[in-house]
């Protein structure tokens, strides 16, 4: 059965809501689907905000083969399945000829007609299976159309981002939320539909998600039954949503409490609610820095190898990579006195501003400034207090003892 957000897709823009600073009139997208345009972007924003029928729409606009795959259950042999159709018989695409067979292919197929791929989650692709990609979009073999949700500049690798134009796409409106509600065809008060734009926050998929469910499970679309509704297993999860930052708060604090049987529980809460593991890395990078510091500095050069691990072997195999950094974190010793140091630090640096650094350790790159004697005096190995005069005496940094750590 076809879900109702599939059902109500709108085909064109004339039926599209939201994002007029990229579709309305004269606008970058609208403008080239207008000029039948063909060329690789990113479309970068919130979940339910449009990009995936974005993408769609465009296709259709220049009559390209669209090909829609989501970047966490595709890779490389989908790409070659999408590439190949262009090649002769029997000649296939796979290591030192790659890039010349890129060159010799053009963007249109058989069919005459443009490849247009459109990558969801793009970010889920690690950086191997974007290599992969990236000679094909450079010489027009696909026209890329990646969506994500997380900031392009740290999810693509900048080659291929170089290749693209990114879009930022805007939270729906809450007058954009209603116009949508009203297009799926069901009645409901205002309560009832206040509290649906309320609890989406924007996204669009979750609304339509909910009115769907409310009335195959209960026959009606009314306040009580779409809150009912609510509680289905695969809503219990957005990203913007509290279980996500209850899930991630579980996480870090059993590391912290040097539990790792629960902090492997919550990663795996995480990993199976389609969490993106590059996200949960970043964390523990954070997390070696702040709460385990100069207990055991070598926590952060294990931390940054998890996540470039999670970079470069993506899911599901990353989940052991993860597992492996969250248990050893956990067992590591803490020590905050170095984050706490610079807490303080910056508590200071907000409090007074700019205090007048000591002459000593001026830069004195001119001769007007040696003149004015920066930098006079200055001893490499000085053991005089070098804060400025307002903070002379003030102590950050408090090392624990070693028997404390």
């Amino acid at each position: 059965m076809e879900p109702l957000a599939s059902k109500i897709r709108p085909q064109s823009l004339k039926d599209f809501v939201g994002q007029e600073h990229l579709v309305g009139k004269g606008k970058p997208i609208s403008t080239a689907m207008e000029k039948k345009h063909l060329f690789s972007f990113i479309l970068w924003g919130p979940p339910g905000c449009g990009k995936t029928t974005l993408a769609k729409i465009y296709a259709r606009s220049l009559d390209a083969q669209l090909y829609e795959f989501s970047a966490v259950s595709s890779g490389k042999d989908d790409i070659r399945m999408i590439v190949n159709e262009n090649l002769p018989p029997h000649q296939g695409v796979s290591g030192k000829n790659l890039w010349e067979s890129a060159r010799k292919l053009s963007g249109v197929g058989v069919n005459s007609k443009p490849k247009v791929l459109f990558l969801d989650e793009i970010h889920r692709f690690n950086k191997a299976q974007q290599d992969f990609l990236l000679p094909y979009v450079e010489r027009g073999v696909i026209t890329l159309v990646g969506a994500t949700t997380e900031n392009p500049s740290f999810e693509i690798i900048s080659p291929l981002l170089s290749r693209c134009r990114v879009f930022v796409l805007n939270e729906l409106t809450d007058e954009e939320m209603k116009k949508i509600i009203k297009r799926t065809g069901f009645k409901m008060d205002k309560q009832s539909q206040d509290w649906l734009v309320r609890m989406a926050n924007g996204d669009a998929r979750q609304a339509i998600a909910v009115i769907e469910n409310a009335f195959n499970l209960y026959g009606s679309v009314t306040l009580d039954n779409l809150k009912n509704a609510l509680q289905s297993k695969f809503l219990r999860y957005d990203k913007k949503g509290e279980e996500h930052y209850n899930v991630i708060s579980a996480f870090i604090k059993s590391m912290r409490a040097s539990q790792p049987d629960a902090a492997l529980y919550y990663l795996a809460r995480m990993i199976q609610s389609g969490e993106d593991p590059k996200f949960i890395a970043r964390r523990m990078v954070v997390f070696a820095s702040e709460d385990i510091g100069m207990a055991q500095p070598t926590a952060l050069v294990v931390a940054n190898e998890v996540f470039k691990a999670v970079e470069t072997v993506g899911l599901p195999e990353c989940g052991e990579n993860l597992a492996h950094g969250a248990v050893y974190l956990s067992l590591c010793k803490k020590d905050r006195s170095a984050y706490d140091a610079y807490i303080a630090a910056m508590e200071d640096a907000e409090k007074f501003g700019n205090l007048p650094v000591p002459l000593k350790i001026r830069n004195a790159p001119t001769k007007l400034m040696k003149e004015l004697e920066y930098g006079k005096g200055y001893e490499k190995y000085t053991k005089e207090d070098l804060l400025p005069e307002k903070l002379k005496g003030k102590k950050y940094f408090q090392p624990k003892n070693k028997e404390e750590k």
